[in-house]
């Protein structure tokens, strides 16, 4: 990709919880020459806080125009301890990804990446969260929205996140056909022409013809029936505790999940470090790291960038399809 920053698209980065490895990992990942020439970046969070951070690791963020801070000032260094969960360190990574995703929505950057925040936190600052996903949805207007994991071995789609297994198990057919046909959208935006599908059942063995429960003929196999008439490669329902491996050996580019641990449980494991989060269903690109604050390493310089640095690879290469790049907020706007 070419590093003049006039053909280079403009990317926000909120750099997550500040008692957390967000700002961390954001100042480590761009920091590597490798990833600061791919876009031209704005880290949308406290100066005050990322100062700090480089003075602790020894990494630079780049100077202007590579990288810019639009510095919020939420908070000071002294008014949080690192490693704690704080109600003002959760309202002020809220704070960061309004901003961010007003600036998507405004046209002013192409993307944004997400650092880790903390749920406790943000609930204790009395806002409703359930993650970043259902937050920047509601803020983008969304009507529904879906969890996608990439890593460069599987790609793995949810029907649903951030809700209680009791609830998850209360399928909708619609709603299934809806994430395969989210999931497919995406495959190709990720140059997957027609990308091959299988979705996961529920049940043990998918039901075994309803021995072990209704739902998968009930509910997925209509939508994948769906699906396929509508001219999509997708297969299943499939047992869960096979199908993984099925794809890792290259039958399928994209596995539909049911519920999030069916889904994280295998990606986690299988590629920790680079996996990204990337949201589908908004008017905007949005990707984020798939790792928490880990509150018990911050602050100790120990925190691995390579999530991050993945998913500012895969927010460049997605938001290059959207140039010309958006015009960057001006010095008045509490940039540096």
């Amino acid at each position: 990709m070419t590093t003049n920053p006039q053909t280079l698209p403009t990317i926000a980065i909120t750099s997550g919880d500040p008692a957390g490895i967000g700002p961390e990992v954001a100042v480590k990942a761009l920091a590597d020459p490798a990833i600061s020439c791919l876009a031209n970046w704005i880290i949308v969070g406290d100066a005050a806080i990322l100062k700090p951070v480089e003075a602790a690791s020894g990494a630079m963020l780049p100077t202007p125009p590579k990288a810019r801070v639009l510095d919020l000032r939420q908070l000071d260094p002294s008014e949080f301890t690192v490693g704690k969960v704080s109600a003002a360190c959760g309202r002020a990574a809220l704070e960061y990804v309004r901003a961010a995703t007003r600036l998507c929505l405004e046209g002013r950057v192409a993307a944004m990446v997400t650092a880790p925040v903390s749920k406790e936190a943000v609930t204790l600052s009395g806002e409703a969260f359930t993650g970043h996903t259902e937050f920047i949805a509601k803020l983008c207007g969304a009507r529904e929205s879906r969890m996608l994991l990439v890593s460069d071995r599987l790609r793995v789609v949810h029907v649903s996140t951030h809700v209680s297994l009791r609830r998850a198990c209360d399928l909708d057919a619609h709603k299934v056909l809806r994430t395969i046909e989210l999931g497919h959208g995406a495959m190709q935006a990720l140059g997957y022409d027609r990308p091959r599908i299988a979705v996961c059942g529920l049940n043990p063995h998918a039901g075994e013809n309803r021995l072990f429960g209704d739902e998968d003929l009930e509910f997925i196999l209509p939508a994948v029936k769906s699906a396929q008439a509508a001219g999509i490669a997708c297969e299943g329902p499939f047992p869960a505790d096979t199908v993984f491996l099925k794809a890792l050996r290259g039958e399928y580019d994209l596995i539909v999940a049911m519920y999030h641990d069916q889904g994280h449980i295998a990606m986690k494991l299988l590629d920790f470090e680079h996996t990204v989060n990337v949201s589908l269903g908004l008017p905007i690109i949005r990707t984020s790291v798939d790792h928490g604050t880990a509150f018990d390493i911050a602050g100790k310089n120990q925190a691995d960038p390579r999530s991050m640095k993945a998913a500012l690879k895969l927010a460049a290469r997605m938001a290059a399809h959207r140039l010309p790049h958006a015009t960057q907020p001006t010095q008045q706007e509490g940039m540096r």
